[in-house]
């Protein structure tokens, strides 16, 4: 490349960052307009204009890791009004004078960088990548002339697009702004509604849609989002902690990113075994629910009598049966008991009316709240809180049969408590319990609200129960649902994506596929591959697009020799650049650590030390948390004992194999799990 242009694009960048300084300043030096003085309402607009300033001064505020741009399109003259050539990046950027120096990759006129091809290029003539050093500078350019190029030629952008894939990886995720390809464009950009289900294998990139088309969606449908606002799931905090600067570099700060146990926020202090989670979990449960509450709801024996004075108001009890029986599941819980209460009352109201006197709605409150309507609801329609409800199911036999015919004798018994606790009070509930809990908050009295866009991640693992509670905030927004079934390792795992999003309520939403691993080195997704046909028998086998040198290695040690050979492997692969993890079981994982510090090597445990896994280049990895994690360099230790670990380990194992950008080497002294053996490098 020429240097007199290599200068002039960094003199560029300069501009643009000098630019982007003068925005930020703009709206720190700018003074919040404080309008009237005590008014409710006026507090809550200064409070909202004041929140408004903050999200604006984090959305400008330059981050001097993320490079400001990361490419160029030259259009046809008169493509764009006065403006033929234009720079991309992660946010729009201008000039003071209202001319744009950089324009944000969301706009409509970017989409010709992802989308432009040699046979349609919407009237691009060249398209620019830049590179850039992990301190942002910018360090060189590759241009792909598009007018009179045929689909022949090769490609003078991939050695670009290789290199930002390849490029070593420390710390948190990266956004892939500067890389996205047209399948993952199509899901970013797509609309609203309906929902979206993005099946990935191993390396497509997900994650990063998911991430991305939040961006987006917040782009392009602020005001709407705002109101209810964005949430992201993700599986645990390991998790969220890796992906949680993507976001803030594409300039969005006010998006919620959060575990399901924090959502929905009663504390879990129990725990269960494997097959009572599984079937908390199971959709079933919904249906013994309701059938428990709705069973507190009784038959009518007596009428009630009413006294105002001298005069008596009676209400028979065939009234009183007729309105119980119509009410009776035609609406929740804690509605239907108001509900019966005031329909009683109303029956005495019209005997009033019917004596010639004139009552209005304060006597049908009074009569309502009175004692012999009390006496009536609290032994027909009696209130109850979830905690009850739960405490009596899982204590009493009789009840729990009662109220669940469609499980077995055996499931039934599997939920029973051993040892009751004296009271629902009293009672330390398991994370699978406060979910239940939740559905029956939701069928004694509805949430209310509903976010505008949820984002699940790793959707493969939530149950049922875990769905629907989710679905339950989201009502009438719309969700980004993430997944590959392939690494679905919990029990109680849903299981179709037509099955996961009909619990989420959004039937209507639309399952697309991304097959194409762009991340993961195509020799490790072949050896990966071959645990599908036992774990996934129904997906398609994913293709890795890339291939890298000595991608994948296979070491054989013995019981003594394992950590020793573990450490060589850890030390080996620090020789080269960027991230490395070393994946073993979790009971195996602490003496494997103790074995590298004692080496002299600098590492982390992940989930113990967050803070210090953004900054070690050797991160110890328990095989339960390394799902959505990406590392330069993997050693997965001992994969037999990872497979012993769980029900469904070979669906762990496929995780674990995947987390590699370029080299994985697996150690082992137990034989390599069935569908492993015989595999060639």
């Amino acid at each position: 490349m020429a240097e007199p242009e290599l200068t002039s694009e960094r003199a560029f960048l300069d501009t643009a960052r000098a630019a982007l300084s003068r925005m930020y300043a703009d709206v720190v030096d700018r003074d919040v307009q404080v309008i009237g003085g005590e008014d409710n309402d006026e507090r809550f607009t200064n409070e909202a204009n004041q929140r408004a300033k903050q999200l604006r001064t984090h959305a400008l505020l330059d981050l001097p890791e993320v490079p400001l741009f990361f490419g160029r399109l030259d259009y046809e003259a008169g493509t764009i009004e006065d403006l033929d050539q234009i720079y991309i990046g992660r946010r729009h950027v201008h000039d003071g004078t209202g001319v744009p120096l950089v324009i944000d990759w969301r706009a409509p006129v970017s989409v010709p960088f992802y989308r432009a091809t040699k046979s349609d290029r919407q009237r691009v003539l060249m398209r620019r990548r830049y590179g850039f050093s992990d301190a942002a500078d910018l360090t060189g350019f590759e241009d792909e002339p598009l007018a009179g190029a045929v689909d022949d030629q090769p490609d003078q952008a991939d050695a670009f697009l290789r290199a930002e894939i390849e490029r070593p990886r420390t710390g948190p995720m990266r956004d892939i702004v500067a890389t996205i390809q047209p399948e993952q464009d199509d899901l970013v950009r797509a609309p609203l509604h309906p929902s979206v289900c993005v099946q990935g294998a191993p390396g497509t990139g997900k994650t990063a849609v998911g991430l991305h088309r939040v961006a987006y969606l917040l782009y392009t449908e602020r005001e709407r989002l705002t109101r209810g606002g964005v949430v992201i799931v993700g599986p645990n905090k390991s998790f969220l902690s890796y992906i949680r600067k993507v976001l803030p570099a594409l300039g969005e700060v006010d998006v919620r990113q959060i575990t399901i146990d924090e959502l929905l926020t009663r504390p879990a202090a129990a725990s269960d075994d494997t097959g009572a989670e599984r079937l908390k979990g199971d959709a079933r449960m919904a249906g013994v629910l309701r059938r428990a509450l709705w069973s507190y709801v009784g038959t009518p024996t007596d009428g009630v009598l009413y006294s105002k004075g001298s005069r008596r108001y009676r209400v028979h009890d065939y009234e009183v049966v007729d309105i119980v029986t119509d009410l009776r599941e035609s609406t929740r819980y804690a509605p239907g008991r108001n509900a019966l209460a005031q329909r009683i009352a109303h029956v005495v109201l019209v005997r009033m009316e019917e004596r010639a006197e004139s009552p209005d709605d304060r006597v049908q409150n009074a009569v309502a709240r009175s004692k012999p309507v009390k006496e009536v609801l609290d032994s027909v329609w009696p209130r109850v809180v979830p905690e009850q409800v739960l405490h009596r199911l899982f204590s009493d036999a009789d009840f729990l049969a009662a109220a669940a015919p469609e499980l077995t004798d055996e499931e039934r018994t599997a939920l029973l408590w051993t040892k009751p606790p004296r009271s629902w009070k009293s009672t330390k509930w398991s994370f699978a319990d406060t979910v239940l809990l939740d559905e029956l908050e939701d069928l004694i009295e509805r949430h209310s609200g509903s976010l505008g866009h949820l984002v699940l991640d790793e959707a493969q693992d939530l149950s049922a129960m875990q769905l629907r509670a989710l679905g339950r905030r989201c009502r009438t927004g719309s969700a980004t649902v993430l997944g590959d079934l392939a690494q679905a390792t919990t029990p109680w795992a849903a299981g179709s994506w037509d099955l996961v999003l009909g619990h989420l309520d959004k039937s209507d939403g639309v399952v697309a596929e991304l097959g194409r691993g762009f991340r993961v080195p195509a020799q490790i997704i072949d050896f990966a591959a071959r645990l599908l046909p036992e774990i996934a028998p129904t997906l398609g086998k994913p293709s890795g697009v890339r291939t890298v040198a000595d991608a994948l290695g296979i070491v054989e040690a013995d019981e003594a020799t394992l950590a020793a050979q573990v450490v060589a492997e850890c030390r080996a692969a620090l020789a080269g650049e960027g991230s490395v993890a070393l994946i073993a079981a979790d009971d195996q994982v602490g003496q494997l650590r103790d074995a590298i510090t004692a080496a002299g090597l600098e590492t982390a445990l992940l989930g113990e030390t967050e803070d210090e896994v953004d900054t070690v280049r050797l991160v110890c990895v328990p095989a339960t948390l390394a799902k959505g994690l990406e590392f330069d360099a993997v050693i997965v230790a001992e994969p037999a004992r990872i497979v012993a670990a769980e029900p469904r380990g070979l669906h762990r194992l496929y995780v674990v194999l995947t987390r590699a950008v370029s080299s994985l080497q697996v150690v082992h002294a137990e034989p390599l799990p069935g569908p492993l053996v015989g595999a060639t490098l």
